[in-house]
C-alpha cells in the first residue's frame, strides 16, 4: 500500500461541493502517528513498519510495551498497528507520518470495529421474515423457525441464520472518497460512512481497487448490429419495404 494512517472517528456531518450538492461525510482526527518499529527485508523477510497512536501514560504500560517503545524514543503510544507501505524501506525509527500524507481526492479504505449490539435475534440480525399473528402461529412469531431436515442429515448445515452477537466486529468499507485535510487540526474528511461508534479507533490505508479511466467512445458496443442501430443509413437498409410501403399507404 502506498499510505496509511491511524486515526479516532469524530462524528459525521454534511458540507456542500461546488455545484451545491450535499454530501455526506465523516469526520476523523487521523495522526499524528510515530514509527514504533522498523522491519526490514534482510532482518524480517520483508518490509514494513509499525505506527503507534494515541499518548498513554507510562504507568499504564507493562514494562516489556515500556522497552518496545523506548527504543523510538520518548514515544507513549497507546495503540499499535504494522503496515506494509510501499516506502518503509526509506522511513526510520521516530519519524512522524502526518494526516497531509493524504491529499483530497485520494481514495481510502477505512476499518474499524463496528458498534457492537448484543445478543439479537434473527430478524435484527439476519433480516429474516414473521410469522402471521393470526391463528397457530403460538409465541414464537420471531422465533427462527425449522432449522433443517430430521433423521438425515441429523445436524444443522453451516452458515444457517440464527440468534446470536450483534456486531462489535471488524469491517472495512471500500473505496471512499477523500473531501478535505486539514493538517493544522490533523483532520481528514471522507465522503460517506464508517464503521465504529464517535471515539472509535480506525485505520486508514490506500484503496485496493483499481481504477481504470474510461476514454472516449469505451460505452460503444462492439456489437455489430448494436452499432448499425445508431447509424440511420445501416438502419435504413434493414427495414423490411414491404412494411414500410404499408405503413406509407
Amino acid at each position: 500500500m502506498e499510505k496509511a494512517i491511524i486515526g479516532k472517528k469524530i462524528g459525521m456531518t454534511q458540507i456542500f461541493d461546488e455545484a451545491g450538492r450535499v454530501v455526506p461525510v465523516t469526520v476523523i482526527e487521523a495522526g499524528p502517528c510515530t514509527v514504533v518499529q522498523k522491519k526490514t527485508e534482510e532482518k524480517d523477510g520483508y518490509n514494513a513498519v509499525q505506527l503507534g497512536y494515541g499518548d498513554v501514560a507510562e504507568r499504564k504500560l507493562t514494562k516489556p510495551e515500556l522497552g518496545h517503545l523506548k527504543k523510538a524514543g520518548d514515544a507513549r503510544k497507546k495503540t499499535l498497528k504494522e503496515f506494509k507501505l510501499a516506502k518503509a524501506a526509506e522511513m526510520n525509527v521516530g519519524d512522524e507520518v502526518k494526516v497531509d500524507v493524504f491529499a483530497e481526492g485520494d481514495r481510502v479504505d477505512v476499518t474499524g470495529i463496528s458498534k457492537g449490539h448484543g445478543y439479537q435475534g434473527v430478524i435484527k440480525r439476519h433480516g429474516a421474515h414473521r410469522l402471521k399473528e393470526t391463528h397457530g402461529s403460538g409465541p414464537v412469531v420471531r422465533h427462527a423457525g425449522s432449522m433443517g431436515a430430521n433423521s438425515d442429515p441429523s445436524r444443522i448445515f453451516k452458515g444457517k441464520i440464527g440468534a446470536g452477537q450483534m456486531g462489535n466486529e471488524q469491517v472495512t468499507v471500500l473505496n471512499l472518497d477523500v473531501v478535505k485535510v486539514d493538517p493544522e487540526l490533523n483532520m481528514l474528511v471522507v465522503c460517506g460512512a464508517i464503521p465504529g461508534p464517535k471515539g472509535g479507533l480506525v485505520t486508514i490505508k490506500s484503496t485496493v481497487k483499481v481504477h481504470k479511466v474510461k476514454q472516449a467512445g469505451a460505452d460503444i458496443s462492439k456489437n455489430p448490429q448494436k452499432a448499425s442501430g445508431r447509424n440511420p443509413q445501416k438502419a435504413s437498409a434493414r427495414v423490411n419495404p414491404q412494411k414500410a410501403s404499408a405503413r406509407n399507404k
